[in-house]
C-alpha cells in the first residue's frame, strides 16, 4: 500500500539555510489524542534556525539527538481535516492554530514545515475568528512566551537554569523597559504590558520606533544613539527580549526589588550583582498550551494584542525566510503561506 505524502521542507543535514529542501514527506500519522491540521500558514521562529544550525549556542550535552531527516517549526494556522475518535472538542472544518509539540519536539518532531501537522487536541485553540491564518500563524510561540514570562506561566515544569519557579510580576502603574522590543517576543511584550496598564519604555532600532509607539510605548529609546542602561533608572521590570551575555546590564537600571526578564539566558553570569543590589532575575521556557491560545484569540479578535508580520514566503521559499531572519533587524514575524 502506497504511504501518502505531502509537500513539506525537509533537512537532511545541518548548516545554512541552503540546507532546507522542499520535497515529498510521508503524511502524519494521526494518533489517540491528536487533530490532523491542513496548514495554511507557519510562523518562524529563532528555535528553528537554532535546530538547522545543530544547536551550536548549546553546550554539547544539551543538544538533542536527531533523525534525520526531519521537517522544523512548531507555529501553524489551518484547518482541521480529521481527529482522533478520542476528541471531542474539535471537528472537521474547524479553524485553529497550534504552537505544536514545544519543547518536547526540540529534535525535531515538531514537523509544522508542511502542509499538514499532526498536534495534540491540547496544543490547539480555536482560530480567533477576525485574525487571517497569515498572522494567526505569527502568534504562537512568541505570544505564548511573552504570555508566559509576563502574564501567566501556566505549567508547573522546573526550570534547569534556576532554582525557583518563575512568577510574573504586577504590572499595573509599574514602569516596564522591553529591549528589542520590535522582535517577535518584543513587540507582544509592549502590547501585554501596556493592556496591563504599565508605562513601556521600548528599546529598538530607530526604524521601528512609530510601529512601537502605535503598539502602545510611552517611550522609545534607539540603541544606536543611546545605551538604554545610561538612560534609564529605577524602573520595575526589564523584559529583555534579546537576552544572552549582555543581558546583565540591565540590572543597574532597576529599582530595588525589581526584576529582569530574560528570555534568551544563557550567557548570563550575573547572578552576585542581582542579590547585591536587591533585583530578582527569572527566566522559563515556554510550553505549548491549547488553553492559553484560546485565551489569547479573545485579545488578538478584540484588536489589544495584534500580530505585525515583517514578511512572508511561499513554504517553498523556506530558504529565503531563513535568509532573511538571518539578516537581523526583523520587525514582528516572518511567516510562510502554505495555502
Amino acid at each position: 500500500m502506497t504511504t501518502p505524502t505531502m509537500k513539506a521542507i525537509q533537512l537532511h543535514e545541518f548548516g545554512g539555510p541552503d540546507v532546507l529542501r522542499y520535497e515529498d514527506a510521508p503524511m502524519p500519522q494521526l494518533q489517540a489524542g491528536e487533530v490532523l491540521i491542513q496548514v495554511h500558514a507557519v510562523g518562524l521562529n529563532p528555535p528553528d534556525w537554532y535546530l538547522r544550525e545543530g544547536y551550536k549556542t548549546l553546550p554539547p550535552e544539551w543538544r538533542p539527538k536527531v533523525s534525520f531527516p526531519l521537517i522544523l517549526g512548531t507555529d501553524v494556522s489551518g484547518t482541521v481535516a480529521a481527529v482522533a475518535s478520542d476528541v471531542t472538542d474539535f471537528a472537521v472544518g474547524d479553524e485553529v492554530y497550534a504552537m505544536v509539540r514545544f519543547p518536547s519536539g526540540l529534535a525535531g518532531t515538531s514537523r509544522a514545515y508542511a502542509e499538514y501537522v499532526n498536534a495534540a487536541a491540547s496544543e490547539i485553540a480555536i482560530k480567533p475568528a477576525g485574525v487571517e491564518h497569515l498572522h494567526a500563524a505569527g502568534a504562537p510561540m512568541s505570544l505564548l512566551t511573552a504570555w508566559q514570562f509576563l502574564i501567566d506561566q501556566g505549567h508547573d515544569e522546573p526550570n534547569p537554569l534556576q532554582p525557583h519557579r518563575h512568577e510574573p510580576v504586577p504590572l499595573a502603574g509599574r514602569t516596564v523597559v522591553v529591549n528589542g522590543a520590535a522582535g517577535g517576543v518584543g513587540h507582544f511584550a509592549v502590547q501585554l504590558a501596556k493592556w496591563k496598564g504599565a508605562r513601556v519604555i521600548a528599546v529598538a532600532s530607530g526604524r521601528h520606533e512609530q510601529l512601537l509607539r502605535e503598539m502602545g510605548a510611552d517611550e522609545f529609546i534607539d540603541y544606536r544613539k543611546s545605551n538604554a542602561e545610561d538612560v534609564v533608572h529605577d524602573v520595575d521590570l526589564v523584559v529583555d527580549a534579546v537576552g544572552g551575555p549582555g543581558t546583565g546590564r540591565f540590572l543597574r537600571t532597576l529599582r530595588r526589588g525589581g526584576a529582569l526578564f530574560p528570555i534568551f539566558p544563557l550567557g548570563y553570569s550575573g547572578a552576585d550583582e542581582a542579590a547585591r543590589l536587591g533585583v530578582t532575575v527569572s527566566t522559563t521556557q515556554v510550553r505549548s498550551s491549547g488553553a492559553q491560545l484560546a485565551e489569547l484569540a479573545a485579545l488578538l479578535d478584540a484588536g489589544a494584542v495584534r500580530v505585525h508580520i515583517d514578511s512572508s514566503y511561499a513554504l517553498a521559499d523556506a530558504r529565503l525566510a531563513h535568509e532573511r531572519a538571518a539578516t537581523g533587524h526583523i520587525a514582528g514575524k516572518i511567516v510562510l503561506q502554505v495555502r
